[in-house]
C-alpha cells in the first residue's frame, strides 16, 4: 500500500494488486479501513512511498521466529487475516460491510467466518494499540 492511495478522509485504501486464487495483476481493491487500521497507518514514517515499507520476506521470516520464540506452533501470517475478518462479524458487521474492509469480492467465501458465537469486540480499550499508535489529539 502507498501513501497516495490511503484516503484518510474516507476511512480507505487502494490495495494494488491483491492476491486473488484467480488473478492478481491489475486487481486493484478500495479496501474500507476500521479507526484502529486509520491509527496504525497514521503512526508509521513517511520516509517512503509505502505506507508499511518492508519486504515481505523480512515480514514472514520475523512474523516465522517470533512464533516460534513464543512456542506457538501452527500459526500462519495468513491466520492473522481470518482473524480480523472474524472480529469484524463478532462486532456485529454484517457481510457487504465485512466485504469492504477484506476485499472479498464472493460473499460466498465470507460465510465461514459469519457464524460466530462470540459477540462485542474484545480488543476494545485493548492497551497495545495506544503504545503502537498513540491517538492524536
Amino acid at each position: 500500500m502507498r501513501w497516495v492511495d490511503f484516503e484518510e478522509e474516507h476511512g480507505r485504501v487502494l490495495v494494488t494488486d491483491m492476491k486473488n486464487p484467480g488473478e492478481k495483476i491489475g486487481n486493484d481493491v478500495w479496501c474500507d479501513l476500521p479507526a484502529e487500521a486509520i491509527r496504525i497507518i497514521n503512526s508509521m514514517p513517511k520516509t517512503s512511498d509505502r505506507i508499511f515499507p518492508y519486504e515481505a520476506r523480512t515480514i514472514s521470516s520475523s512474523f516465522t521466529r517470533a512464533a516460534a520464540l513464543l512456542d506457538i506452533d501452527d500459526l500462519r501470517f495468513h491466520d492473522l487475516r481470518h482473524e480480523g475478518v472474524s472480529r469484524l462479524f463478532e462486532m456485529g458487521w454484517n457481510i457487504p460491510h465485512v466485504a469492504t474492509v477484506s476485499g472479498h469480492r464472493s460473499w460466498t467465501s465470507l460465510k465461514r467466518y459469519s457464524h460466530i458465537k462470540q459477540r462485542g469486540d474484545k480488543y476494545e480499550g485493548w492497551k497495545w494499540l495506544d503504545i503502537v499508535a498513540p491517538a492524536v489529539t
